[in-house]
């Protein structure tokens, strides 16, 4: 029996991102963001969800994408990286999807501009998609978890 992962499906301009659903604790709708002085450019802030403050990245700045502006469509995904939560802004996220982890090829150096390292590899789907896996473990290294866990507090 082949394994399959269950995985959130987000976009970044044309390009397909997924990420781990047990990753993912909610999709939230953009919401106030308060700026935090001193942080990386891509550290928009922090947002206060039910009573807990979490940092919230713009992905497209983590990965030296243009910025745009946000939609309706634009999401903040709250995802758990070690005993941390953290949002990450996405153009738009909306589907779950099966993939077989036999369909997953070993990244390639760049895609769509965004670095192999920020890449768990890349998942080929039905009608020629292509869905870019995310290694939450370095989209979030240890230095910036760091400066994260700081504005956390």
């Amino acid at each position: 029996m082949e394994e399959e992962l269950k995985v959130i499906v987000f976009k970044l301009g044309s390009e397909e991102y997924g990420i781990e659903v047990e990753r993912v604790q909610t999709i939230e709708r953009m919401m106030p963001i308060t700026r935090v002085p001193k942080t990386f450019s891509f550290v928009k802030g922090v947002i206060n969800l039910r009573g807990v403050v979490i940092p919230v990245i713009d992905l497209r700045g983590r990965f030296s994408l243009p910025e745009t502006e946000y939609t309706d469509q634009t999401r903040i995904v709250i995802v758990g990286v070690d005993d941390m939560q953290v949002g990450f802004i996405v153009d738009a996220a909306n589907d779950v999807i099966d993939i077989k982890s036999s369909s997953i090829d070993s990244p390639p150096e760049v895609v769509g501009g965004v670095k192999a390292r920020y890449l768990r590899g890349v998942a080929k789907l039905e009608n020629e998609r292509l869905l870019i896996m995310l290694n939450l473990h370095e989209v979030l290294n240890k230095s910036e978890v760091v400066q994260l866990e700081s504005v956390e507090g």
